[in-house]
């Protein structure tokens, strides 16, 4: 990095101190233990696997590099494992609600059929939070490469279209009444 790395030191520490919104309801989820779901204690180990790694770049900032290039990556990696970890065990145990409920004969008490997973909300902020991580490891690799400005500008880029995409997915796909009645 050319200049003083105060900036962006500061910038990056005061979006990591504005995460609080997510890593302390995940930290309080992991402390609740075997009162929440395995889904969701899974899910707030990737939150806060994510947020760390965010923390731990602010030191290794100033010192550009492979360290800040495979502490960025590895983060990333590991966050989305976690997430995707979070998923699979969320889909189980709403397969084995849906079993507990079907043995009831209850089935017209949750709304939905379930048809329509392709625009849920987890999945597009899977998809959003993996263009986001795309964006950050081409912007620091570029950075930590010695890339010219011109490439720096595509860092930004692929979460812009990620979200143009999804909003433009959203607007195009028709919403109609689900469930019964």
């Amino acid at each position: 990095m050319t200049g003083s790395a105060v900036v962006p030191v500061l910038g990056l520490a005061a979006v990591t101190a504005a995460g609080c919104v997510w890593y302390v309801p995940s930290l309080a989820d992991l402390r609740a233990g075997a009162d929440r779901p395995a889904s969701r204690r899974v899910a707030a180990a990737g939150c806060l696997v994510g947020w760390s790694t965010v923390a731990l770049l602010v030191p290794l900032l100033p010192a550009p590099g492979w360290a800040l290039l495979g502490a960025a990556v590895t983060g990333a990696a590991a966050t989305v494992v976690l997430r995707l970890l979070a998923v699979a065990l969320r889909r189980r145990e709403e397969r084995e609600a849906a079993a507990d409920w079907a043995a009831l004969r209850l089935p017209d008490l949750l709304p939905g059929d379930g048809g329509d997973r392709a625009g849920s909300p987890g999945r597009v902020a899977a998809g959003l939070g993996l263009a986001l991580a795309a964006g950050v490891a081409l912007l620091v690799g570029a950075a930590a490469l010695g890339a010219g400005p011109g490439v720096l500008v595509l860092g930004p880029a692929v979460p812009v279209v990620a979200v143009a995409a999804a909003v433009a997915r959203a607007v195009r796909r028709p919403r109609g009444l689900r469930g019964p009645g």
